[in-house]
């Protein structure tokens, strides 16, 4: 087990597996167990928990207010690059990761703690996340992965122990799914949504409602950018987790952000995932409507081919490291012309771009006309293409003498 562990962090939510955790790890490596609750916006009620963590024999619990920094430092870079990972998953889950490791890595300075915990499954990528990240902060902490670790294999071995340690069993029946909730999104995942033909019950959704049951009226919402991040909406300037919030509740109420995807998790399987994301669906496609009229077309390619390096780093867990500091500064760069305003429509779960304006924009009626116009002369088109023409014109020329020569 090597040099004995004094004090530990542990990523703590109050639900039955951390508070099992909590008590393991004292029992284990008898310790000091430090409880951290992150309050990245999973809409939980958090006062209880620091109650729950000393009961449970937490020396103390620090309960932070990090939605701020999650959308501002965390949400709107991933926005900004534009970042979908295979073409769907807006990366509500994996974005929130580097946020919590990065603040429990910091309690643990202050505290002096030798170690940090968390009760990610072997299984999936949130222990990629989190320890990847610990690591890029802090190269000497030690990590323990209890899931990794201990010796229970069934829900009813979790809950016999809990039982015999005093730990209270929540009596309400298990979800036939698990989900995972902060601002940006909620995901779904596992039990009844394991078969990929099984559609997900209406009644899992959280922060939408089905497309049928939206108003049957269009709901206009208007979006303000400076520099590639948002700042008001409907003309209302807002901080960014109440501007995300506000989001989420209008796109929400037209039925938009439903996603239902099989996803390649970086350790190795397939795996089913449904995911609402109302107010990043509609930021996502009100960003990239005003870049169309504000970005430089070479530019926005490049940005393009960028993209799914970038949605990989995050939802692998590398938020921490040298090529992600280069790719964010590199997308920084590309946002600073990024400034106006997008009109969208919101209509029974589409999302439809309907007007888009910048006082930087470079777009101009001037030039798109097909009106008389004094900039471009339409007979340049000629050699233009056939100088773009030359490579073709030689290879088929060359294949034509080659078959007559044969």
């Amino acid at each position: 087990m090597g040099e004995k562990i004094k004090k530990v962090v542990l990523a703590y939510s109050g639900g039955l597996d951390t508070s099992i955790i909590l008590k393991w790890l004292i029992e284990t490596y008898d310790c000091e167990v430090i409880a951290f609750a992150a309050d990245v916006g999973q809409g939980e009620e958090l006062a209880p928990l620091e109650e729950k963590a000393a009961k449970t024999g937490a020396s103390k619990i620090y309960i932070d207010d990090l939605k701020e920094e999650f959308v501002r430092d965390f949400c709107f870079p991933v926005m900004q690059a534009g970042a979908i990972y295979e073409g769907t998953y807006l990366l509500g889950t994996s974005v929130a990761r580097p946020l919590i490791a990065k603040r429990q890595i910091e309690i643990a300075h202050l505290e002096g703690a030798d170690a940090v915990a968390h009760g990610a499954t072997g299984k999936g990528n949130d222990q990629v996340r989190f320890e990847l990240s610990y690591l890029g902060l802090d190269p000497g902490i030690r990590i323990i992965a209890p899931w990794r670790d201990w010796s229970f294999r069934s829900r009813t071995d979790l809950i016999d122990y809990a039982k015999s340690r005093g730990i209270p069993v929540p009596v309400t029946k298990k979800k036939p799914y698990s989900s995972d909730r902060n601002l940006l999104h909620i995901s779904f995942e596992g039990g009844i949504l394991e078969d990929p033909w099984a559609e997900p019950p209406e009644e899992m959704f959280v922060l939408s409602v089905s497309p049928e049951a939206a108003p049957n009226i269009p709901r206009y919402v208007e979006i303000s950018f400076e520099s590639g991040v948002p700042v008001a909406v409907d003309g209302k300037r807002l901080s960014p987790a109440t501007l995300l919030d506000t989001l989420n509740k209008i796109a929400g109420e037209n039925g938009i952000g439903r996603v239902d995807m099989v996803e390649n998790r970086y350790v190795g399987m397939k795996s089913r995932g449904v995911y609402e994301t109302p107010g990043g669906t509609v930021l996502y496609t009100a960003h990239r409507a005003l870049e169309s009229i504000t970005l430089d077309r070479e530019v926005m390619h490049l940005k393009d081919a960028l993209m799914p390096k970038f949605a990989e780093l995050v939802y692998y867990g590398y938020w921490f490291t040298p090529e992600m500091e280069i790719l964010k500064t590199t997308i920084t760069e590309t946002q600073k012309d990024v400034t106006g305003d997008v009109r969208l429509k919101l209509y029974k779960g589409n999302c439809m771009v309907v007007g888009r304006r910048s006082p930087l924009s470079l777009y101009s009626e001037d030039f798109a006309t097909f009106e008389a116009d004094e900039v471009y002369r339409q007979k340049d088109a000629e050699g233009f293409i056939r100088l773009n023409a030359l490579r073709l014109r030689i290879r088929r020329l060359i294949e034509e003498k080659r078959k007559a020569g044969a």
